[in-house]
């Protein structure tokens, strides 16, 4: 015995309508004309506040934030001739520092 599958009334309505709607209508046409861009209707107003933070935001960027300008250009020179060097004692004993901060 065996029984017969059909599908459900759902399913027979989407394929009856995908056959015969309007996307099917359109299949033919011509697409080689650009399709003209519309204009975002989306628009943003910004409060003072915001405004504001804009403006501080710029500013901090801007600026360098406790950075001494002519040590970076200092060490950059140094760095570019050759005539920096590295004192791994150094580097060692601030490490360590470091590390001992880390785990009070």
């Amino acid at each position: 015995m065996s029984n017969q599958i059909n599908g459900s009334p759902m399913a027979a309505r989407a394929v009856e309508l995908a056959s015969t709607g309007p996307a099917r209508a359109r299949a033919g046409e011509d697409r080689s004309q650009p399709v003209a861009a519309t204009p975002p209707a989306d628009s943003m107003r910004l409060t003072g506040e915001a405004a504001g933070l804009q403006a501080l935001e710029r500013s901090l960027g801007a600026a360098p934030a406790g950075i001494d300008v002519t040590k970076v250009n200092a060490l950059r020179a140094a760095l570019a001739d050759g005539s920096y060097r590295i004192d791994p004692e150094q580097i060692a004993t601030r490490m360590l520092a470091f590390e001992e901060a880390l785990q009070k």
